[in-house]
């Protein structure tokens, strides 16, 4: 019997079936070709039961790095869910509009409200370019199935075009699209029927909704749950996720927020719901994931910020080396900070997160003549060196001047709620 069995059981999602309960939800990776696909299949071949591709605009009004509003997306589609279905990995795609936070000249959003993140006031949609958008949705889905990925989620969250539709602050419409939650939930329900015309029950179809916006007089867990029970019989699950760009810090959460930060939201909503729930939210380790599952909270837990640190994240946990498990700290200074302004992924604990096809997680090569090695200052870079080196094959001698190992890594998790950055040394 394995360490958290829960985890490791199949589960249905509409025709497809999850080898696991470990999935990856869509995040932002901004990599496109090789890079993308070397990245997903080291999760892939690290055990990971389903990953979604990073959300990608099914419009030309809402741009992405991923060609999703044209066909030309085809070939890249049929080489990645190639390269992952080898391993197991079930391949999604999150489509979307980005609403007004399209970085360009007159975005398209519900009303023309700016987004912080732009400070460009929105063009409010006309009837015919929701109708548009719509059938771009139903357009994107079908080639979602034609590359042979196996499912598409549907983003209504993270204040993009559908939530803005969906959020009583943003929403200032009087016409079908605005005012009750009936008309709010409008464009939704059009856009679900509309990949559900296109694809059937050939693939997967999921939702991502908020579950609390963290924005006066915007959404709340309760009208959330409402929203999901709603649209749960359109859909084969439902992905939860707090924040938008109004609040961007809970949009993804640091160190300073407990783990599973946002489970008292998603208890509100998952209760209530019968088809697969997929929760995130700082979740950083199996067993707390275990007992998400084991509680009922939810069926499929994503990790994502974990399994940028260690793609080998579910392999170990089945060999029960859940010990060598690379843990994530949590400080987005690697994933979301360098993205944000370099607009390049990486991770502080993980050198080959994002450059899979180029560098490897771990060493692969032996030294062809061991040696005998010193490492001066025992901080996580001297660790990480005299690890690496030992890896190889080399006898390797640590120096430390202090008491303690951990250099700069012992003063940051003094700090108040940062002691989980201390992990990464503990590990190494």
């Amino acid at each position: 019997m394995a360490l958290y069995d829960n985890l490791f059981e199949p589960i249905q999602v509409g025709p497809v079936r999850i080898p696991n309960r470990i999935v990856r939800s869509a995040h932002g990776t901004l990599m496109q070709g090789e890079a993308l696909i070397a990245y997903h299949e080291a999760r892939a071949r690290g055990g990971v039961g389903m990953s979604t591709l990073e959300a990608s605009g099914v419009h030309p009004s809402a741009p992405s790095s991923l060609p999703l509003h044209s066909d030309a997306i085809l070939p890249f589609y049929e080489q990645i869910s190639e390269r992952v279905h080898r391993h197991g990995m079930k391949l999604f795609q999150q489509v979307y509009h980005s609403g007004a936070a399209t970085g360009r000249d007159a975005p398209w959003s519900v009303s023309a409200i700016p987004n912080p993140m732009t400070n460009i006031v929105p063009v409010a949609m006309s009837k015919a370019m929701i109708d548009d958008v719509v059938q771009a949705f139903g357009d994107a889905a079908r080639r979602v199935r034609d590359g042979g990925l196996d499912g598409v989620d549907i983003h209504a969250s993270s204040g993009y075009l559908i939530h803005e539709f969906l959020s009583p602050a943003l929403n200032q419409r009087t016409d079908d699209y605005g005012g009750s939650l009936e008309n709010r939930m409008r464009l939704l329900l059009e856009v679900i029927s509309a990949v559900r015309a296109a694809v059937g029950h050939d693939i997967a179809v999921g939702v991502r909704l908020p579950n609390e916006d963290y924005v006066p007089g915007g959404l709340g867990a309760a009208e959330n749950a409402l929203i999901a029970q709603l649209v749960e019989p359109l859909v084969d699950y439902v992905s939860l996720h707090m924040g938008s760009y109004w609040r961007f810090h809970r949009l993804i959460a640091p160190t300073d927020d407990p783990l599973g930060v946002e489970m008292p939201a998603n208890r509100v909503i998952t209760q209530g719901l019968v088809k697969p729930r997929i929760v995130v939210g700082r979740i950083m380790t199996l067993d707390q994931a275990s007992a998400i599952v084991g509680s009922g909270e939810a069926d499929m837990v994503s990790m994502v910020r974990a399994l940028i640190a260690d793609p080998e994240l579910v392999n170990k946990a089945r060999r029960l080396e859940e010990h060598r498990i690379r843990p994530c700290v949590g400080t987005n200074m690697g994933c979301v900070g360098q993205l944000m302004t370099r607009g390049v992924l990486s991770c502080v604990v993980n050198v080959a997160a994002a450059q899979e096809s180029r560098v490897s997680f771990e060493p692969e090569d032996r030294a062809a003549v061991p040696r005998k090695g010193r490492v001066v200052g025992g901080g996580p870079a001297g660790l990480e060196a005299a690890r690496t080196l030992a890896l190889r094959g080399h006898r390797v001698v640590l120096h430390e001047a202090t008491r303690r190992l951990g250099g700069q890594v012992l003063r940051a998790a003094a700090a108040p709620q940062r002691a989980d950055v201390w992990q990464i040394v503990r590990w190494q």
